[in-house]
């Protein structure tokens, strides 16, 4: 392990042993933009990450992490209140109008100022209202899609370490792999990938070379986050501080893909997690089901900060040294929105190490983002220029045959869609009408079911299903969005 100061870290691990007090630790918690577990620790064999890769090495990496929604401010509003959007009701982007149900939901920059920490972000926020989160400073507050001045974040986060000897949760909040997939920024990454080094992810099932061409880029995409995130650390190693700080690394949600982002597939639900302290991890590989909403509870009790009751994450701490430990079989996941009604289509899901149950609210029905989605990336391979017109109906049409029905069922999907993870691990063949699979479908019903009522689902309710269809519905524009208050913090919580 590569620690700048190895006999800090040995006396941490004895200290942490014998149970005598402690400096509180720091958090730097990283998070990047679309994009799933492409990274070279992961086994992605395209990827360039030896930063991120040594971070891995350094700390834990959670082979099998998730988020609760696949969407910007849904995922981001979880892990900082460690609650499921449909607890928090941040249901789909702030850039919208879509808000929580209430300002005063406890969240993590609100506890740690409690217990005495300084507290920033550098990015984007992209919760609503943003003053709910009572950062001491935000500096880069916009989304930077266009990625300028990119060494500003590395800056800014020595300004902000550096400023005094408190405590400090710092939250940064990289551009990089969100469309536009920009190939380099600032000579970043050195040497871009092209269509001929790359292959399309697995989980989506097709293949093409104007598709491979965006593929590539998004590694560009991940290479360059992937060296920002090298110049972060070292200032981390530079300020001294390196030895008692909890550095964590999350993507929001998979990639802006088919079959990714905006869906309750593992393309979309699974994400990068690394998480590394100084002598009180061990390095190791998990393979425990981990979610984000696990992050809030388990640095409320690193920082010994006041518990927060009722979250539905647990502490991460029991996985953070070698060997077996009790830990959860499920994990549940949602998708509701993500602008309005070009997006919406409720879902619910669970997962165990084996088996995958989706439940869609509004079954047999159209998702109109299904249509929305293939002429967004039709559009941006013709906007930047990727040597052809992509026709993705094309490419899906001459697909292998169990592929060509999956987006056909994605497309227009039953109530139940269900898939065995060991067998099918992208989610082809759905097995909801299998009677070998009948007592595995029942079971997970139960468990989804059971999951919706202990964690107070108002979609539960089919009257309040309804009224928020219909309210998500009726805006359809952006402006529209930026423009309307929404009523269903009111109705839900009836």
């Amino acid at each position: 392990m590569k620690y700048s100061n190895p006999i800090l870290a040995l006396l941490c691990l004895f200290i942490s042993g014998t149970g005598f007090a402690e400096t509180k630790p720091n958090i730097l918690l990283i998070v990047s933009e679309d994009n799933g577990p492409e990274l070279g620790c992961y086994g992605d064999r395209f990827a360039r990450t030896p930063h991120l890769d040594q971070l891995a090495e350094d700390g834990i990496l959670f082979r099998q992490a998730f988020v609760p929604q696949a969407g910007c401010s849904q995922s981001r509003a979880s892990f900082l209140t460690g609650l499921y959007p449909h607890q928090h009701g941040q249901f789909g982007l702030a850039t919208w109008g879509f808000r929580m149900y209430r300002a005063d939901t406890p969240n993590l920059p609100r506890s740690l100022k409690e217990a005495g920490y300084r507290t920033g972000i550098i990015g984007k926020l992209h919760i609503n209202p943003v003053s709910a989160f009572p950062f001491d400073m935000h500096e880069i507050t916009s989304a930077n899609f266009q990625r300028t001045q990119l060494s500003d974040y590395a800056r800014h986060a020595k300004e902000f370490m550096g400023a005094g000897e408190k405590p400090f949760l710092l939250s940064v909040n990289y551009p990089d792999a969100h469309r536009p997939w920009i190939a380099q920024v600032d000579g970043l990454p050195k040497n871009p990938q092209t269509k001929d080094d790359v292959q399309v992810m697995d989980y989506m099932g097709i293949d093409s070379p104007e598709f491979r061409e965006m593929v590539a880029d998004h590694y560009n995409c991940m290479s360059r986050l992937d060296s920002l995130v090298g110049d972060l650390l070292q200032v981390l190693d530079e300020s001294g501080k390196a030895d008692n700080t909890i550095v964590i690394y999350i993507g929001d949600h998979g990639a802006d893909m088919l079959r990714g982002k905006r869906t309750c597939y593992e393309g979309g639900l699974r994400i990068p997690m690394l998480m590394r302290w100084p002598g009180h991890i061990a390095p190791q590989v998990r393979d425990e089901l981990v979610s984000t909403l696990d992050l809030m509870p388990t640095l409320l009790k690193a920082t010994g900060a006041e518990p927060v009751e009722g979250l539905p994450g647990a502490e991460l701490q029991p996985l953070f040294r070698s060997g077996s430990a009790q830990w959860r079989t499920h994990y549940f996941a949602e998708y509701h929105t993500h602008a309005a009604a070009p997006n919406y289509f409720p879902q619910r899901s669970v997962r165990s190490d084996r088996y995958k149950l989706i439940e869609s609210l509004l079954p047999d029905t159209i998702h109109p983002d299904y249509d929305i989605t293939i002429e967004k990336l039709q559009a941006s391979n013709r906007g930047q220029d990727y040597g052809g017109n992509l026709d993705l109906g094309a490419v899906i049409a001459v697909s292998r045959p169990e592929v060509k029905a999956a987006y056909a069922l994605m497309r227009q999907p039953p109530r139940y869609q269900l898939y065995d993870l060991q067998e099918d691990p992208y989610e082809f063949r759905n097995l909801a009408e299998d009677p070998d699979h009948a007592n595995v479908l029942a079971d997970l019903q139960e468990r989804l079911d059971r999951w919706r009522l202990e964690t107070n689902d108002p979609l539960l309710d089919p009257k309040k299903l309804r009224r928020l269809t219909k309210e998500v519905r009726s805006v359809k524009k952006k402006s529209a969005g930026k423009k309307y208050t929404w009523k269903y913090p009111d109705y839900l919580l009836k």
